[in-house]
């Protein structure tokens, strides 16, 4: 699994295992969809704004009464947290928080010495694996993930399990990833009922990365010119928006190859065989999302397979969006009203996005603003809007909505929403979720207010997650320095049981 660099040519359910299922509905009126304003691009043109659901006459009534939110009362937010747990979280995290120490933690496991057999190495390898692995993972192997789905489950949370790698550069490395992902798929199913919320894949572990990114070309150049003939493009949902960047692909791009053709179909034939064993485990598969070099591909694979694999109002194949991009409200839309026309029931995970320093980078090296929201304000709105249009949408009709945020202020704002539809644990169409040792406070404060909550965690031997490890690190290092919150009421619990004498 390899670090991402920016590409030199650049640089130049419901499928669900459920444990309860809702049983009586009532009616009430209910907030009007929500209208997407305030954004930098123009809306989204009239087709697109006709796919606007009206908002659902009827809403489970059927579910635990409403709780609210408290993320103040440390003692039962992490009343299953062990103390040792508690202080060796807040020390990883207040590690974290610390940007030289993050550099030299970052310069030290990408040294030669680390990439060397020999006791140096040996010495690395176990300070991480205590330390930063050991909080951000849930193991190395398939029986130590278990275990700790497990104890996630006796806290009330669930899991998203996801084999810890990345990047592939050939059929052989895809072929060996696939079948850790369909080894995935097997532990989830040995675990208790409902405890395993989805099965992660991640497409660049599956299809080369020169390969997605001549598909993208290709799909981009087909969107500059409608008449651009792609024979072996299959039934897909809008991938581009009006608004959507397509600074990417300069010249019109010469047709795959026969090699790349019979790579494409490789790819295809690898997503179809996990698609199907999640389908027979009855396990939803979450396609993670990437910048935009490749994610026309990812989505395009994703979409093809979600019109095969969604059916009866219960998808299988999940996408995701990320808000901080100015086109993803237009194209969630697009998406939405295609989907809606030829019945496929689309689940989506939203989350805000990792990958703002390089886009910025590969929007400047062609003489382009960057594709990000220009303010943070302007992300966390964008996040709400879809939120809110989101779960109005699944609440009493088709589809399914994973809530990906570490924000407390969404959390709540969400939660709100939530209760006001009559979404609550045993509503199987909403999930919220945070990175496994990230936001606890939050998952367990949504927990306890009556709402699904899953921890993402990636699992595969210590160098074998290095490089996911890593990426965390640079991805969400502001994130991880804005970790106070989470840290304060770590310390805070931690001082409550020091002085009751509780251990």
């Amino acid at each position: 699994m390899a670090t991402r660099v920016i590409p030199s040519r650049i640089l130049r359910k419901i499928r669900y295992n459920r444990a309860t299922t809702t049983t009586a509905t009532a009616t009430k009126p209910l907030a009007a969809t929500p209208v997407f304003e305030g954004t930098e691009h123009k809306p989204p043109s009239s087709a697109a704004s006709a796919a606007t659901i009206a908002a659902p006459s009827s809403v489970d009534t059927d579910y635990i009464p409403r709780r609210t939110l408290d993320l103040e009362d440390t003692e039962k937010l992490f009343s299953s947290v062990s103390t040792w747990r508690l202080l060796r979280s807040s020390a990883v995290l207040h590690a974290t928080a610390v940007g030289p120490m993050v550099d030299v933690g970052m310069r030290v496991m990408r040294s030669r010495f680390v990439e060397r057999e020999g006791l140096v190495k040996d010495a690395v390898m176990g300070a991480v694996r205590e330390t930063f692995f050991e909080h951000f993972c849930a193991g190395e192997d398939a029986a130590e993930a278990g275990r700790k789905i497990r104890s996630l489950n006796e806290a009330g949370l669930r899991g998203m399990l996801v084999y810890g790698v990345e990047d592939a550069h050939d059929n052989h490395g895809c072929n060996r990833n696939l079948n850790g992902f369909l080894h995935t798929v097997d532990v989830s199913r040995s675990l208790p009922m409902s405890s395993v919320s989805f099965v992660i894949v991640k497409i660049t572990a599956i299809c080369p990365m020169s390969l997605l990114e001549r598909i993208s070309d290709l799909l981009r150049w087909q969107q500059k010119d409608p008449s651009f003939n792609l024979p072996w493009k299959r039934d897909s949902l809008p991938i581009f928006a009006e608004s959507s960047p397509l600074y990417h692909t300069q010249k019109k791009p010469e047709p795959l190859t026969l090699e790349e053709e019979r790579g494409l179909e490789l790819a295809t034939q690898r997503l179809v065989e996990l698609c199907q064993k999640c389908v027979q485990a009855n396990i939803p598969l979450l396609v993670d999302a990437e910048h935009t070099t490749v994610q026309p591909a990812i989505d395009y694979f994703t979409y093809s397979s979600a019109i095969v694999h969604n059916k009866d109002d219960n998808p299988i194949v999940f996408g995701t969006i990320q808000t901080y991009l100015k086109d993803s409200k237009e194209r969630l839309l697009l998406a939405l009203k295609a989907a809606d026309k030829m019945g496929v029931p689309m689940g989506f995970k939203l989350v805000r996005g990792a990958y703002m320093s390089m886009e910025s980078k590969i929007a400047e090296s062609f003489g382009f603003k960057s594709p990000i929201h220009d303010t943070i304000e302007d992300t966390h709105k964008c996040f709400n809007d879809c939120s809110s249009f989101l779960l109005e949408k699944v609440a009493d009709g088709p589809g399914s909505l994973v809530l990906a945020t570490h924000n407390v202020e969404s959390g709540k704002l969400a939660a709100a929403k939530a209760h006001e539809l009559g979404m609550g644990k045993v509503h199987h169409k909403l999930e919220f979720a945070q990175l496994c040792g990230m936001s606890e406070s939050l998952s367990f404060g949504l927990s306890n207010a009556g709402f699904q909550v899953s921890k993402y965690l990636p699992f595969g031997p210590v160098d074998k997650v290095m490089p996911y490890l890593l990426r965390r690190a640079e991805e969400n290092r502001g994130l991880l320095a804005a970790s106070g919150f989470d840290r304060q009421l770590m310390r805070k619990e931690i001082g409550r049981r020091l002085k009751a004498a509780v251990f």
